[in-house]
């Protein structure tokens, strides 16, 4: 016989679901030892793989829904505009006022935390004077709707830039903006358990907007 001092290495084959895989002298070595769980690879959930839209819990549909609501405020339109108030989110909300931060700059970078400042606080303003009048009504649910009725001012800046020579019309387009965000943000906020007590919580809404306008013409 042939002894040449070498040890062949043997071939180690594992059946896995009818198909035969080779392993390897060092995987063999540690299977034996007791040491296979090293080798373990855990599969990935598919179901923990979200879309980042998902994940953020941003609804396009939803948000562009809420802004038609806001936008065509009247009844008759037939939209469910309640949704707005008992569906509240966060970042429809922070977009709209994040652009209209955009089109306020005229070269101040400041105004844009002013403005998302301005829309924190004076919404808790407006929360805690509906919480005072007997409003059931919580925070989230207004720093919703103060932020979505801020599109009538986004609509009407344009408009202004181009009337802004003009100042009678250039008045009365803001006064019409202005009205249109008060009547969208206080048809939401303002309901019925307020009873004789709406312009209470009405007249601080309109002056918030007034503010924000206020804003974009120059702060």
């Amino acid at each position: 016989e042939d002894i040449s001092g070498s040890i062949t290495t043997p071939d180690v084959k594992l059946n896995l679901g009818g198909e035969f895989i080779k392993e390897s002298t060092a995987t063999t070595f540690l299977r034996q030892r007791g040491y296979g769980w090293l080798l373990e690879v855990e599969d990935d959930d598919p179901e923990e793989k979200k879309p980042l839209l998902e994940e953020l819990d941003i609804d396009l549909k939803d948000i562009y829904y809420k802004i038609r609501c806001v936008l065509m405020p009247m009844p008759s339109l037939g939209f469910n505009r309640q949704v707005v108030r008992d569906n509240p989110d966060f970042w429809g909300p922070l977009a709209v006022v994040l652009f209209f931060s955009m089109i306020s700059l005229y070269g101040q970078f400041k105004v844009v935390s002013w403005i998302i400042t301005i829309w924190i606080f004076g919404s808790l303003t407006i929360f805690l004077l509906a919480r005072v009048l007997g409003g059931e009504v919580a925070y989230g649910q207004v720093l919703g709707v103060i932020g979505y009725s801020l599109l009538p001012l986004i609509v009407i800046a344009p408009v202004l830039l181009v009337v802004g020579s003009f100042e009678v019309v250039s008045t009365l387009i803001k006064l019409f903006g202005v009205f249109w965000a008060a009547y969208s943000a206080a048809s939401l906020l303002v309901g019925e358990e307020f009873k004789t007590k709406k312009p209470l919580l009405i007249y601080p809404i309109f002056l918030l907007y007034i503010y924000f306008l206020s804003l974009y013409t120059g702060v």
